[in-house]
């Protein structure tokens, strides 16, 4: 694919039993071919996202030593500040041009992380689009179409605000804002501004560049999904690197819902994905797969 597919979601709800099927169809065939997806009618206000991205803002422009006193240094939580250079994500080169703040869940946060009132709503909303693809990609597996919501109800969710600095000074060598990787859990959803840098690798190992597209939001399959359908769906590579020169003097932003199953959910081969090849991974627990994974991280 030499380009990202549009898919409008609505119809899976609104639409007649033609068309929900079309959307199916459509979902289960950019998830096999490439892993990302444009969503239209998503379901979640402009003025939300907005207050959000501004929330966004005003977090990141706190001083360095109050946003490193919310740092996070719990494995196990994966919550709170992280910076510049911390993140490591393709471990063969140097630490990321980037700063974020994760939210694991809403109903333990510290107290330090000041929440305005945008983000459960937010949160939420979220949540409920992630269950309505949830359902989507069980019907198009030929499963319930509860499975993968009753598989994510315990809302271990991660939010993530992200912002990458004008850079100021020329990158060491290999480094871009976020090094190639793919996603760890089941599905994500990315909401992000109009700076780019986003670029995806397809199946011929070419890089798309996957920018902001009108009313839209990007989706995309995680590597736990990837487990668990045998490799039908595809968890895809994915970097932001440096945008033009112009670009390059702005701040880029961007929001990431990180949708991963309840922690004892053993992630084993699905049987309707085994139809045509034995078991390519052995099963492993959601957590532990997640915190082998943020170890290799930072």
């Amino acid at each position: 694919m030499s380009k990202l597919p549009i898919i409008d979601l609505s119809l899976f709800h609104t639409g007649d039993m033609t068309a929900k099927e079309s959307v199916v169809k459509q979902i289960y065939q950019a998830c096999h071919e490439i892993g990302f997806i444009y969503i239209a009618n998503y379901g979640i206000s402009e003025s939300l996202i907005q207050q959000v991205f501004d929330y966004s803002k005003y977090l990141f422009g706190l001083l360095l030593e109050v946003k490193q006193n919310m740092a996070w240094s719990d494995e196990f939580s994966n919550q709170g500040y992280v910076g510049i250079e911390r993140e490591r994500l393709n471990p063969d080169n140097p630490g990321d041009l980037k700063e974020a703040f994760n939210f694991v869940g809403l109903d333990n946060l510290p107290t330090s992380l000041h929440l305005d009132a945008a983000i459960p709503s937010f949160y939420e909303a979220c949540r409920e689009l992630v269950n309505t693809i949830h359902q989507a990609f069980s019907l198009a597996l030929e499963l319930e179409q509860d499975f993968f919501t009753t598989r994510h109800s315990q809302k271990n969710h991660t939010l993530r605000l992200l912002h990458y600095p004008p850079l100021q000074q020329t990158p060491k060598l290999g480094q871009i804002r976020a090094g190639e990787h793919s996603d760890y859990g089941s599905v994500t959803l990315l909401f992000q501004d109009n700076v780019g840098g986003l670029e995806v690798k397809n199946a011929a190992g070419k890089w798309i560049k996957a920018p902001r597209l009108g009313d839209t939001i990007l989706v995309n399959t995680g590597d736990l999904m990837q487990r668990w359908t045998n490799d039908i769906f595809r968890s895809t590579k994915h970097r932001v690197v440096i945008p033009n020169e112009d670009n390059a003097k702005y701040s880029r932003y961007s929001v990431a819902f990180f949708s991963e199953p309840n922690e004892d959910t053993e992630i084993a081969c699905l049987e309707s994905c085994q139809k045509n090849k034995s078991p390519i991974y052995s099963p492993i627990t959601a957590r532990e797969y997640l915190l082998n994974r943020l170890r290799a991280t930072f």
